[in-house]
């Protein structure tokens, strides 16, 4: 009787547990956040980098750009992109001087110019976020009590920001031990940037205890002046236009020396905690917890400055309700919760119950997603629009393609026959197929190395790549034919090499893996055997693909490039001889070197948007397309969903700090997770039916052997 009685509580308890917890069963989270102003995102990798000196990777801007603040912003809004003041309070003032030192007219010529002198004043009354570097330096010692998981369980305090935390980070930037992407680029402009870093390599060998603070305020770097706590200048090489979309990225964000004493620390060290786990800024979030194998949280900084929601913008974006919000405080929401997802169809599905607030859409829920009508207009799926979903689509200002290492013996050089060679492979690789195959055709076939939306990038027949395509009634690939005309003038006669007597062997290098980079790899083997080449894959590991880039030693790799900021310079700048990566430490990947390309290169990038600038831009195009150090490949187009709780969503391609613009109607989700996540009952009814089946037998027999025992 008493086991007839548990099973018959158990049953009851199922069924109040199921009663009780109705929508919330398939919620993911452990902490319901409820009516609280939370974005819901995720990672799919740990972000390398949270130090704005090396960053320079999407996943790691998604959170750096919101826990830094550079001088400036993009506006969010304004199209064309606009710039605007973000730490600065006035855009800079920009003075003009010669060889000499002599100031220079406004109206001065490029050839007079020597240098160009930024003179900049920051907001005053600026706080950096909470954290234990403010308290803790180097020479004190870490508390006992402390159990050395989170630096936020350490005493935390705040300090104002100066005009000496952007000098500070600009050292950083010159440092050799930092590491930073960009320093090679720097270094051809900022005035004492070279001379400077190589100061900081020789007093690192010279003194290795020295603390890098100390080493860094050690020595002055001459392009930088401080004039007091708020104004400070900025002298470079020339004239440089775009040098102030540099000052809008995180790479020119404050940093307090503190952050670099405590993080010295030994016991952080032995611990290998450093700015890439809690940075230290002024932005509208900090970090608040870094569990790269479950998630990363943004809570809001309760020292950010003042900053609202933006009041201008033109009629269209007003009718989509995007200055619902003008004038409010910012950020619009306490915190964002990045969750690890690594792989995409179980984020679509939490997606699709309410759990994430955004969505690409990956080829295989593109159908369920997007439709097309008949005559090729893009929208969404019924069941995206019964359930309030929005799409925004954009083509990109970025480039994906596939590049010769230039240093190579085989692949490489400006011989004809190298020339060739590459222009065979140039015309076998169909990317249309590629952006049909892979990419649900969401891209456009690139034909030069600018895309679209960027001056520079050239429309119509006129931009056209004649190496690859010809007139025929219409624009079509040229043939295979001809591009093995072209390889048996490159000495590879029907893709045999001439010192084996085999197929031609070349080497790709990738760090793809994983059942749809095995397609992708599949279909690159295939586009290189047309051309009767065998193309060897080459996998491995993100810090060996890197290495192998920084000294050269790949033969063809495939790689992207977002515009940092809207100018064709931005994209140039990636095959200029003085960026190439293995003899100069840039971000010419292919390193590329012409020389006639290169003087154009330098004309261009000191120009204003004028007709001019296009034709020289026009002709670094041409030579570029015949020279082939990249098979161009294409610019992605866009697709990004969101859920109607989700507000003041907007497509910038510029701005990284977009999350603080944006506001989540909490009750909303609540009510529509609820809607999409009711519990369905049956399956378990069926099971307590059997229970009971089953209990209610062995119950009677258990009865009738116990009259049998009384008997």
């Amino acid at each position: 009787m008493i086991k007839a009685v548990n099973t018959l509580s158990l049953i009851l308890f199922l069924l109040f547990l199921t009663a009780c917890t109705e929508g919330a069963l398939n919620n993911p989270y452990v902490v319901d956040e409820g009516m609280n102003k939370v974005i819901y995102s995720s990672f799919s990798e740990r972000p390398k980098h949270l130090d704005p000196a090396r960053a320079y990777s999407s996943n790691e801007y998604a959170i750096i750009a919101q826990v830094y603040e550079p001088l400036f912003q993009y506006h969010y809004l304004k199209r064309p992109y606009q710039l605007e003041p973000l730490l600065a309070k006035f855009m800079p003032s920009v003075h003009y001087y010669d060889v000499k030192g002599e100031l220079l007219e406004q109206s001065a010529s490029d050839k007079d110019i020597a240098f160009s002198e930024y003179n900049i004043e920051i907001k005053a009354g600026t706080k950096f976020q909470p954290h234990p570097s403010f308290t803790l330096p180097l020479h004190k010692e870490l508390p006992a009590i402390w159990d050395g998981k989170s630096l936020y369980d350490l005493p935390m305090a705040t300090r104002e920001l100066t005009a000496d935390d952007f000098i500070y980070q600009i050292k950083r930037l010159a440092d050799p031990a930092t590491q930073s992407p960009i320093a090679g680029l720097m270094a051809n402009y900022i005035v004492g940037f070279s001379e400077y870093s190589s100061k900081q390599s020789a007093l690192s060998k010279q003194f290795p205890a020295l603390r890098k603070t100390q080493r860094l305020q050690s020595e002055r770097m001459q392009g930088l002046k401080k004039i007091d706590d708020t104004h400070f200048t900025i002298r470079i090489k020339g004239k440089y236009p775009q040098f102030i979309n540099w000052l809008a990225m995180p790479f020119f964000a404050p940093m307090p020396w503190e952050a670099d004493e405590f993080y010295a620390n030994p016991v952080l060290v032995k611990k290998n905690m450093t700015l890439d786990w809690f940075p230290v800024g002024t932005g509208p979030y900090f970090l608040h917890e870094n569990n790269p194998n479950r998630r990363m949280v943004l809570v809001k900084n309760p020292n950010f400055h003042a900053d609202v929601y933006p009041y201008e913008a033109d009629e269209n974006m007003r009718q989509q309700g995007l200055l619902v919000d003008a004038g409010k405080t910012l950020p619009l929401t306490d915190k964002v919760i990045f969750s690890l997802e690594k792989e995409s169809i179980p984020y679509w599905n939490k997606f699709l119950q309410g759990y994430y607030d955004v969505s690409g859409i990956s080829s295989d829920s593109f159908d369920q997603a997007v439709s097309f009508s008949a005559g090729g207009d893009v929208g969404l799926t019924d069941d995206m629009v019964e359930r309030g979903i929005g799409l925004q689509t954009a083509v990109t200002t970025s480039s994906y393609y596939l590049g010769f290492n230039m240093l190579d013996e085989v692949i490489g050089g400006y011989s004809d026959k190298a020339k060739k060679l590459r222009q065979a492979i140039s015309i076998v690789v169909d990317y249309e197929e590629y952006i049909s195959i892979f990419q649900n055709g969401r891209g456009v076939v690139a034909q030069s190395i600018i895309p679209p939306g960027i001056f520079g990038h050239i429309t119509g027949e006129e931009g056209v790549n004649r190496i690859v395509y010809e007139e025929n009634d219409s624009l079509v690939r040229r043939s295979a034919d001809e591009a093995a005309e072209l390889l048996t003038e490159a000495g590879y006669s029907h893709g045999i090499d001439p010192q084996t007597g085999q197929p031609l062997v070349l080497y790709f290098d990738t760090m793809d893996s994983g059942p749809d980079s095995k397609a992708r790899l599949n279909w690159l083997r295939k586009q290189f055997n047309k051309l009767n080449i065998k193309l060897v894959i080459r996998g491995t590991d993100y810090n060996r693909f890197q290495e192998k880039m920084r000294n050269g030693s790949a033969q063809m790799f495939m790689w992207g490039w977002n515009a940092d900021y809207p100018d064709p310079e931005n994209f140039l700048f990636l095959l200029y001889g003085k960026n190439a990566k293995a003899v100069y430490g840039g971000e010419n990947a292919a390193n590329y070197q012409n020389a006639q390309f290169d003087a154009l290169f330098e004309q261009m990038s000191t120009m204003e948007n004028t007709p001019k600038r296009q034709e020289i831009i026009k002709d670094m195009l041409v030579i570029t397309q015949q020279d082939v150090p990249w098979l161009w490949g294409f610019h992605p187009k866009a697709f990004s969903l969101h859920h109607a709780w989700y507000k003041n969503s907007y497509p910038n391609l510029m701005a990284n700090n977009k999350t603080k613009y944006i506001n989540v109607d909490a009750e909303l989700r609540k009510a529509y997770q609820a809607k999409w996540n009711k519990p369905v009952f049956w399956p378990l009814v069926f099971v307590l039916f059997l229970l009971a089946c089953l209990v209610l037998p062995a119950y009677l027999i258990y009865r009738r052997i116990e009259r049998a025992k009384a008997l």
